[in-house]
């Protein structure tokens, strides 16, 4: 069984009708008890007044012929009494002497003459107090007064179906204009939100539907009733112009950057290349001058296979660093294996030393994106790499746990400058001077949600970039 939204996590195209129909409901309801009230109160003056003439026209007719105990002219001034309402409202009446006997009723079968009137006298009220009470029938009591003298007793029933049945019809067109009232107003209300929202509508499906890359809302669809959601929209529109403007200016340093990067190890690279080469053309000259001589022969071609699988890694890593379809791909262990051959000979050229170590499998590994892994890398081993100078020392170590991937990069170098650490570890404008190496390096790590640390232990300088793990698993 689904659980029932809370009123809060519903819609406000929902809510605010529902609010609107909550209102309408209460606003009804208080207005119908007081229409019910005003018409109880019309109805009991009404019963009230009705009940005190019919006592006080019997009181004076009736006085004389009760004195003289003339049961006929009685019963005949009661007959004509109930004529005069045409048999409406009055269904019986009663009239005993001063001692309780029944001298006459206009129903003698249920009032029996001689009989105590005391029976009839329950539940009876007197005429000012009578009340609607939901019964259809009211029994109204009162002395029968003579020249201020009491000298029998007055009972008379009141038929008030008719009023009761008034009730009832009140009651129900109150209660079908309510409810027609309320669906009226709940519909109004959400017609009334839903073209208040449709701004809103607008921009919530045009973010659904970026993806990721905000695109601008077309002119036609911005609402030109509201110039406050208008202008919402309008905004919405200039930010997703400068999100795809410096997404564009991002791309654009990234590119740069790994040109900068390459261009930083090219004359390395060439003497990486070169020194294969030679070797290579002497080997070729060695085979043609003594190929008669198989030992010399299969020496130096020995000597060309080396060169020529040396070579062909060394292109490999060219090629995989600088190849646009790696975008995309999962990080592998030949990924940090080729930044290693990069990266060699500008060690070589300064003669450093390098401590490399990849503690982190193949599973680990595969749970992020090579491309901006190998940049954060490369740039940060570049940067290591001209600190330490000559005759200094650069390390890398890669370790994973905790659901993360540490990257430690450390050299001999004296340490990053403020300029540096801003790039490398702020969000402001960038210092001006100097490249944007580290700040890409920045960028790459918050696009990855990772974090960077920077320290000096003793002689070393260490960058510690911490890359979440998508996945689970870990080696």
């Amino acid at each position: 069984m689904r659980p029932v939204p809370r009123f809060r996590n519903l819609p406000v195209t929902l809510r605010v009708p529902l609010v609107m129909a909550g209102l309408m409901i209460l606003l009804g309801f208080l207005a119908s008890q007081s229409v019910l009230s005003a018409l109880g109160r019309v109805q009991d003056a009404r019963l009230s007044e009705t009940a005190r003439l019919h006592v006080e026209g019997l009181s004076v007719a009736l006085g004389p012929s009760v004195l003289r105990q003339d049961v006929w002219e009685v019963y005949d001034i009661l007959d004509r009494a109930r004529s005069a309402y045409d048999g409406q409202r009055l269904l019986l009446s009663i009239v005993a002497d001063e001692r309780g006997r029944i001298l006459a009723a206009t129903d003698p079968r249920r009032a029996p003459v001689g009989e105590a009137v005391a029976g009839f006298e329950v539940d009876a009220v007197a005429p000012d107090a009578v009340r609607m009470t939901g019964d259809p029938l009211l029994r109204v009591a009162a002395p029968l007064l003579f020249q201020g003298r009491r000298i029998g007793q007055i009972v008379t029933e009141l038929d008030v179906t008719d009023l009761l049945a008034e009730r009832r019809n009140v009651s129900m067109w109150l209660l079908f204009g309510n409810a027609a009232a309320t669906a009226l107003l709940a519909f109004g209300g959400w017609l009334a939100v839903a073209r208040i929202l449709r701004p809103v509508g607008i921009l919530v499906s045009a973010m659904d539907d970026s993806k990721g890359a905000p695109r601008p809302i077309a002119v036609s669809d911005i609402p030109r009733g509201d110039p406050g959601l208008s202008r919402l929209i309008s905004t919405y529109n200039r930010m997703t112009t400068a999100v795809e403007s410096r997404a564009e200016a991002e791309r654009r340093l990234a590119e740069r950057e790994r040109f900068v990067s390459l261009g930083r190890l090219s004359s390395s690279l060439a003497h990486e290349v070169n020194n294969p080469l030679g070797g290579l053309l002497n080997a070729a000259d060695t085979i043609f001058s003594y190929s008669d001589r198989p030992e010399v022969v299969r020496e130096s071609a020995e000597l060309m296979r080396r060169g020529l699988s040396h070579l062909r890694d060394v292109t490999r890593a060219i090629l995989d660093e600088n190849r646009l379809d790696r975008v995309g791909q999962a990080l592998r262990p030949e990924d940090l294996e080729d930044l290693r051959l990069l990266f060699e000979p500008e060690v070589a050229s300064r003669a450093q030393r390098l401590h490399w170590n990849v503690d982190a499998g193949s599973a680990t590994l595969a749970q992020l994106p090579a491309a901006p892994v190998r940049q954060i890398i490369l740039n940060l081993m570049l940067n290591a790499g001209a600190a330490a100078g000559q005759e200094g020392e650069v390390g890398l170590d890669v370790t994973s746990g905790e659901g993360r991937l540490v990257v430690d990069i450390t050299d001999t170098g004296p340490g990053l400058g403020q300029a540096d650490l801003g790039r490398l570890l702020a969000s402001g404008p960038l210092p001006p001077g100097g490249g944007v190496g580290l700040r890409l390096v920045h960028d790459l790590v918050r696009e990855l949600e990772g974090k960077i640390h920077h320290e000096r232990v003793e002689d070393w300088t260490l960058v510690r970039v911490i890359l979440p793990l998508k996945g689970a698993g870990n080696d």
